[in-house]
């Protein structure tokens, strides 16, 4: 008897939450609820069914115990099962009287979340609190046996996500396999290795304020991605484990990716997801490096599979896009990377005695491209000189900018490491800088002429005012013979 004392005492949790006719009566009749309770974490500490459904727990009567006098809700359906949930998790001073020190206010998140959109069909919220958690087995998220663990989140949210017919009625674009994705992400693959660390559903999208990738306070926004990602990419403690670098994040923000998604705010810039992928990230391999980068950079792409590099990269195991501009790092491309001199790119593999043939090549592709800069200078000073001198010269100025335009085409030409190609690009910025230079001159002369013209004629009208002036006066000197 002493055991069986011992054994009760030790299997009952402490908050005085003994007295629970209602719980009693329906382990007794074996119900499925009552058994999940026995381990909810909300009797753990202290809670009954009544602070659900209401009623006198106290009370083995059960016209007693369920009488509306006594507070009787009954089963909460729809939203107010929500609603309910959200009455303590929505109490900071009530969460924390319980012990729990998380964060609170997750009913508010929830209606402001994609889920708590309404159901036309339904007539309720598209999902409650209960869709995740469980409504009688309520666990922490610490527990391996709670839905929510990060060992068994994916599944609970696939439980819709992966569902074409149920997803179909509320976000008929939305892709349903996200899971099979996810199964070969190197996230995935972890997390079947029951990783706990690494990233699920929620580590990305939250748990309660999942929003729509185009709202601007969404976790998967664009310009938040970097963010998002760096919350555990980013921190050398967690990261430790996996033996990967930590700045990542850091160095993207100061590439030209970076720089334009963050501080241009072009939403059209890459960022981790563009390239990693999303539900089925992972890093991209030497072979596949070239293909994620030409999803944008499809021309240089296509240029570089043409060119004398190709197989030379493929020979040494080289990543084609990565070598020459980097991977997070990436930096604006300039005429500097084209050089055979000490810290230009060419010369990393390519000098007078070692690959002369590609060392001539760099030098000459440098030459023309220093050379179209400098003409397209002169020009340009010569139209603002003509300018200056009050001549029209806005035609000529427009049509300057096509050099620019030829300078774009070069630095996507050069890709084909073929000199006669690249040759051909530049002579055309080459021969529109040099008609333009001849313009601006032409425009120059003829201010000097005109400038000329106006001071002989002037000279010649003064010399003729004067000479009528003169005769005019010796006229009115003559005597008058009448």
């Amino acid at each position: 008897m002493f055991i069986a004392a011992a054994l009760l005492l030790f299997s009952e949790p402490s908050f005085g939450q003994r007295v629970d006719e209602c719980l009693d009566c329906h382990l007794s009749l074996d119900t499925p609820q009552a058994i999940k309770f026995k381990f909810d974490v909300h009797r753990k500490k202290g809670l009954s069914c009544a602070d659900c459904h209401g009623g006198n727990k106290r009370s083995d009567d059960m016209d007693v115990a369920m009488s509306k006098s006594a507070g009787f809700l009954g089963v909460p359906k729809t939203n107010e099962i929500s609603e309910r949930c959200g009455k303590c998790h929505n109490d900071e001073e009530k969460m924390r009287s319980y012990g729990y020190t998380g964060p609170t206010g997750q009913y508010d998140n929830l209606l402001a979340s994609v889920h708590g959109e309404g159901s036309t069909t339904a007539g309720e919220n598209i999902a409650q609190c209960t869709t995740c958690h469980g409504a009688h087995g309520v666990r922490k998220v610490s527990d391996p046996k709670s839905p929510v663990s990060p060992l068994n989140v994916v599944g609970t949210c696939a439980r819709c996500h992966d569902d074409p017919g149920y997803m179909r009625q509320y976000n008929p674009s939305l892709p349903t396999d996200q899971l099979s994705k996810y199964r070969t992400s190197v996230h995935g693959l972890l997390h079947a290795k029951k990783d706990p660390k690494v990233a699920t559903c929620v580590s990305c999208h939250t748990a309660h304020t999942i929003k729509p990738p185009d709202d601007a306070t969404s976790s998967i926004y664009a310009e938040n991605i970097p963010t998002t990602c760096g919350r555990c990419h980013s921190d050398p403690e967690y990261m430790a484990s996996y033996h990967i670098p930590t700045d990542q994040v850091e160095q993207y923000r100061k590439s030209v990716h970076g720089i334009a998604l963050l501080e241009k705010h072009d939403a059209s810039a890459p960022t981790c997801n563009d390239c990693h992928g999303n539900h089925g990230a992972f890093p991209p391999g030497v072979e596949s490096i070239s293909n994620v980068c030409g999803t944008c950079h499809a021309l240089n792409a296509e240029l570089f599979r043409k060119s004398p590099h190709k197989k030379v990269f493929d020979e040494r195991n080289l990543p084609e896009c990565e070598t020459c501009h980097g991977n997070h790092d990436i930096q604006p491309a300039t005429i500097e990377m084209i050089s055979v001199e000490k810290g230009g790119l060419c010369a990393r593999c390519h000098s007078s005695s070692s690959n002369p043939k590609g060392y001539k090549a760099a030098l000459a592709m440098r030459s023309l491209l220093d050379s179209l800069v400098s003409s397209y200078a002169n020009a340009e000073r010569l139209l603002d000189v003509a300018e200056q001198k009050g001549m029209e010269v806005e035609d000529e100025r427009f049509a300057l900018r096509d050099v620019n335009q030829v300078r774009l085409q070069a630095r996507t030409a050069v890709h084909a490491f073929n000199l006669a190609k690249f040759h051909e690009t530049v002579d055309k910025g080459l021969k529109i800088a040099e008609d333009t230079k001849a313009a601006g001159r032409a425009a120059i002369d003829e201010f000097y002429f005109r400038r000329w013209g106006l001071a002989v004629a002037t000279l010649i009208i003064t010399f003729l005012v004067i000479v009528l002036f003169l005769y005019i006066k010796k006229i009115e000197r003559k005597p008058n013979t009448t």
